[in-house]
């Protein structure tokens, strides 16, 4: 084992950065978008994460095995799913099939963390370090993080580090609470986070085989406070820059250990060593540990073999005919239900899938906004700036000063001090609002704000340029309808923080209607349209783009036809609505059949106007496919609201470009998605943020249970249970592509990140042939086995029972 003497600055350095990236970041709630909770784990599988997530926080990435035996019992999955995933685990002393199932019938035993300094303390004192340490770092990190709700917000322009010393010098509660002296231990801490990073682990004795658990499990037992620290990281390295306050945090953490070491040390001596040791072994996953992957892999599988019964279904036929109506959607699993029902309306509507930011990358500022809106995916940097600013600035001054009185009026309001004082003060005037939102009754809609705009404009050649990648990107290069509907998404629901998540994840938490209503502009310009003619796009004359928005709580679509008014479109334009509002009402019908206390599809508009409503939509969940595919493949065939449908035809783009786009861009973006709500699910109390009645939102960051302490990041239980059962499945996603087997195993080997997430089946990736039939799986390390006869097999075996 190497010794501290022997550990170097430039080992300790880098094994901060490791633990830094080993912690997913996590979004303020206004712009809050699904995070990958085992992101810093993808080259690993998932029983390795599951034995040093185990380890670092004692966290499942599993269901209980309770689970699997239920669906083995009802012939969900097969021996033949079981003894594929036995195959699939690779090489090594695995159990055999009979050992698989009769493991399933017994529990598996629960992960436990290794020790850490503040834990050994506080089994021998009797005081509850960790829990102090939480609250006193929670306050601290609540004011420094602060987005705007705090009175007192902490210093700007200070490190981490620097402001964190300023603050705990005057905390007296842990010396209250028996940590003799703590004010003046941070008081003497030297005057860098690396010098203090030093001085920490000499006094402790860490060793640099332990760094690698010991300091991710040291930042992830501060919970979202550490991803809240990862996400300026993320950031930074986005703009090309770098940004310390994560390892500023970990060096906080670790200054914890070093106080409390000190006073207790001889009392935790010796278990302190066997700590260290256990921190320094490497990280294997035993035996149940192995088991419970396999058993994830054979449900996966299960699912598979269901989903590619439902790809094998005889294709709907295809209509010669001009398109009655184009539109194109989100590839949002929620847009899944209304595209087939708006189709079903009209066999000769033809409906498309596309990341919802629609190809803009814009950062927009909205009417009567001082804020600056990302509307774009967070893996991206804005590319084009737009503004919803009309020609009336009076009128928009006006809405400005009252938009800023009504954020000082909520800080007010949220505010510890005056909370009180302002139910007592404000009862008989706020009355009638709580009255008026218990009994669901609509607020006045407002009036729509004047159409974006590029500000400043794109020259004509970056124009036309973008509109070629963007209809190629989306496959839509002929046969162009009379009218093209281009439908961002968002979710209007009332009281709930966690609003931004209902909204676009392609569009950073935001609703897509802005970058709708661009593009829609874009295609419009006649100089752009006749660019895009030069190069073999000709979108004929009477065509017109128009902006939507798609409500997914209510499943209604606004649409914006005031931004390009078309006398000679009237007609097709009053169609659609009635089209649209057709296909709503089959929507909300079938929704209801999963929320709880829906009777039917009108009481799905009430629950987005219904403050004490904690389900308005089931967002995501449910998830499990991601299709990439023409239309054609899944038209009249029922995914249940559970895919991710992206139009692509391989035939069309000659380079593969659209193809790389789409599994580095889209696909990544809906693994982050998938993940959160399987971690979410398998690991509620970790990487769930617990039960909405306990929430309060916190430094408009995020949000904790109660009154502080440690930061809750990822999905409300409400989210992903609904009540007596789960809402939704924690299956890793399956990715279906038809294109070239060559083609994207060129560019698994081009792109080691995404080949990672397809290596350690984080995610599951199938080639489609020419029928949309699942006919290859990819089976890791660029290599690919053929399914046809492993699907018949496993179909026939189901049928004959």
């Amino acid at each position: 084992m190497t010794t501290l003497s022997t550990l170097s600055p430039a080992a300790l350095t880098l094994a901060s950065q490791t633990a830094a990236r080993a912690i997913p970041p996590v979004w303020p709630l206004a712009s809050s978008v699904a995070v990958n909770p085992f992101l810093g784990q993808t080259t690993e599988t998932l029983a390795q994460v599951g034995a040093r997530l185990g380890r670092v926080g004692g966290v499942p990435v599993t269901m209980p095995r309770a689970h699997y035996n239920a669906l083995i019992s009802d012939g969900t999955i097969t021996d033949a799913d079981i003894t594929a995933a036995i195959k699939a685990a690779g090489a090594g002393d695995l159990p055999d099939l009979a050992e698989i199932k009769r493991r399933a019938t017994t529990s598996a035993p629960t992960p436990t963390p290794h020790p850490m300094v503040a834990d050994l303390v506080a089994a021998v004192s009797g005081i509850d370090w960790p829990a102090i340490l939480m609250d006193r770092f929670g306050h601290w990190a609540a004011g420094y993080f602060d987005q705007g709700q705090a009175l007192w917000a902490a210093p700007r322009r200070r490190s981490a580090y620097d402001a964190w010393r300023q603050y705990a010098t005057h905390d007296l509660t842990p010396e209250i609470a028996g940590l003799k002296g703590f004010a003046q231990f941070v008081s003497e801490t030297p005057d860098t986070a690396e010098d203090a990073q030093a001085r920490a682990a000499a006094r402790l004795g860490l060793s640099e085989d332990m760094l690698e658990t010991y300091l991710h499990q040291l930042l992830f037992s501060l919970g979202g406070w550490a991803q809240v620290a990862r996400y300026t990281l993320w950031q930074a390295e986005l703009a090309l820059g770098t940004d310390q306050t994560i390892t500023d945090v970990l060096t906080i953490r670790l200054l914890w250990e070093e106080a409390l070491f000190a006073q207790y040390e001889d009392q935790i001596g010796d278990t302190w060593a066997s700590a260290k040791a256990a921190h320094a072994s490497p990280v294997t996953p035993d035996q149940d540990i192995v088991i419970n992957a396999i058993l994830q892999e054979a449900w996966e599988r299960a699912v598979q073999r269901d989903l590619a019964k439902t790809l094998a279904a005889p294709a709907r036929a295809q209509t010669q005919e001009r398109p009655a109506l184009q539109a194109a959607f989100c590839i949002d699993v929620r847009s899944e239900v209304f595209r087939r029902a708006l189709e079903a309306v009209n066999p000769g509507i033809s409906t498309l899938g596309f990341a919802g930011f629609f190809g803009l990358t814009a950062s927009h500022k909205g009417f009567a906004s001082d804020v600056d809106e990302l509307r774009l995916p967070v893996l991206l940097n804005p590319g084009v700036t737009s503004t919803s600013a009309g020609e009336d600035i009076s009128a928009e001054q006006t809405a400005r000063f009252k938009a800023r009185t009504s954020r000082a009026w909520g800080r007010f309001k949220l505010a510890a001090v005056s909370s009180f004082a302002f139910v007592e003060a404000t009862g008989p005037i706020y009355a009638g609002k709580l009255i008026k939102d218990a009994l669901n009754i609509a607020p006045q809609a407002a009036a729509n704000d004047p159409a974006p705009r590029l500000d400043p404009p794109l020259p004509l050649p970056a124009q036309i340029n973008a509109a070629e990648k963007i209809l190629r990107a989306m496959s839509l290069t002929t046969d162009f309808a009379h009218l093209v509907v281009l439908a961002g998404h968002g979710a209007h629901v009332v009281n709930n923080p966690f609003a931004s998540g209902l909204q676009c994840g392609a569009c950073g938490g935001y609703a897509g209607d802005v970058n709708a209503r661009l593009l829609a502009s874009l295609l419009n310009a006649k100089d752009v349209r006749h660019g895009l003619a030069e190069r073999g796009i000709d979108i004929p004359a009477d065509t017109l783009f128009l902006g939507a928005l798609h409500d997914t709580t209510t499943d209604t679509i606004t649409l914006f036809a005031a931004d390009h008014p078309s006398a000679a479109h009237a007609t097709n334009i009053s169609q659609a609505k009635d089209w649209f509002a057709q296909a709503g009402l089959e929507t909300r019908s079938e929704r209801a059949l999963r929320l709880p206390r829906a009777k039917d599809g009108a009481d799905i508009n009430l629950r987005s106007r219904d403050w004490a409503e904690t389900r308005p939509e089931w967002a995501l969940a449910g998830c499990k496919a991601f299709i990439a595919a023409p239309r054609q493949r899944t038209a009249g065939k029922s995914l249940a609201g559970r895919a991710f449908l992206h139009d692509y035809d391989w035939q069309r783009d000659n380079s593969f470009g659209v193809l790389e786009l789409i599994m580095t861009a889209p696909v990544v973006v809906a693994s982050w998605i998938s993940l959160q709500y399987y971690g979410s699910t398998v690991a509620p109390d970790v990487f769930g943020s617990g039960n909405k009645l306990l929430h309060n939102v916190t430094g408009g960051i995020g949000v904790v249970e109660g009154n502080g302490g440690k930061l809750r990041a990822g999905l409300p239980w409400q989210s992903v249970h609904e009540g007596q059962g789960y809402a939704h499945d924690p299956l890793r996603l399956s990715v279906c592509i038809e294109a070239p087997r060559a083609a994207m195993t060129d560019i698994l080997k081009r792109h080691e990140s995404v080949r990672a997430l397809f290596d350690n089946r984080w995610l599951h990736l199938f080639a489609l042939d020419e029928t949309g039939q699942m006919a290859w799986r990819y089976d890791g390390d660029l290599l690919w086995s053929e399914m046809d006869r492993e699907v018949e097999h496993q179909v026939n075996m189901t049928a004959l029972g």
